[in-house]
């Protein structure tokens, strides 16, 4: 019995090679389709017609996917991020989220809107949130060790550590 469990481990250990996708709950499905698509870019992939559910294309198609779920009371709301560039953080991503009316903030919630570092991983960060306050982010992983000592500082500051 140990082997066997110890294959399954194993083979399930294994057998993960990402996310493929993630759910949030929405107030007004409507609303929130043309948010992802009108807003952020995504493009629609199918909207269930029984049911108040759609579901969006990130990336190209059958990539990585995004539902939505329509949810009138008790409304949870999540957290996920969207890989991004560095480029795009660091030079776009704020004027970008702006243009859109939207407020991005850094995970300090400071006031800042600088993107951050997050030095275990490392990787840089901005946050935003879409209508129904569900916490977005645009992400990308930095090239290096990660230094969790350092933990969270703005890139700039990253970059002095790094070269030390």
């Amino acid at each position: 019995m140990l082997l066997f469990t110890s294959f399954v481990y194993i083979k399930i250990k294994t057998m993960i090679k990402g996310l493929y996708e993630t759910h949030v709950q929405v107030s007004d499905l409507e609303n929130a389709i043309q948010f992802y698509t009108e807003v952020l870019g995504l493009r629609l992939a199918h909207r269930d017609e029984t049911r108040p559910i759609a579901f969006m294309w990130i990336g190209e198609e059958k990539e990585f996917m995004l539902g939505l779920w329509e949810q009138k009371e008790n409304l949870q709301t999540r957290h996920f991020a969207f890989t991004s560039t560095k480029e795009d953080i660091l030079n776009y991503s704020v004027k970008f989220l702006e243009n859109k009316n939207l407020k991005p903030y850094n995970f300090l919630k400071n006031g800042s809107v600088e993107p951050m570092v997050f030095a275990w991983m490392p990787a840089v960060a901005i946050y935003f949130n879409d209508p129904d306050g569900n916490q977005l982010e645009f992400i990308s992983i930095l090239e290096g060790n990660g230094k969790p000592e350092l933990g969270v500082l703005s890139y700039k500051e990253w970059i002095e550590q790094i070269q030390n």
